[in-house]
């Protein structure tokens, strides 16, 4: 399967508003943790799901909106750092 394949799948097993764990969604997607984990860390980078110690969970619009902008526009008088919203350091 390929990747944008496999990260399709991953993504629309995750439930919207809801936080599941990776050994469940490994069972769900009937995927290994080393391809689960690849697609995951693709998933994030793209800022569409953010994993955490209770596990994955989807960033709805708004959040991936500014995670998107932080990332790709330096110039904001903001950042985000560890799901804190900061003032950007000059």
């Amino acid at each position: 399967m390929k990747a944008e394949d496999v990260d399709w799948l991953v993504y629309h097993r995750i439930p919207e508003n809801a936080v599941i764990t990776e050994k469940e969604l490994c069972k769900s997607c009937g995927l290994d943790a080393a391809d689960l984990n690849r697609s995951l860390g693709r998933l994030e980078r793209s800022c569409l799901v953010e994993r955490s110690e209770g596990g994955i969970r989807m960033l709805n619009f708004g959040e991936a909106l500014l995670r998107n902008q932080c990332k790709y526009e330096p110039g904001l008088p903001y950042t985000i750092e560890n799901g804190i919203i900061k003032a950007r350091k000059n």
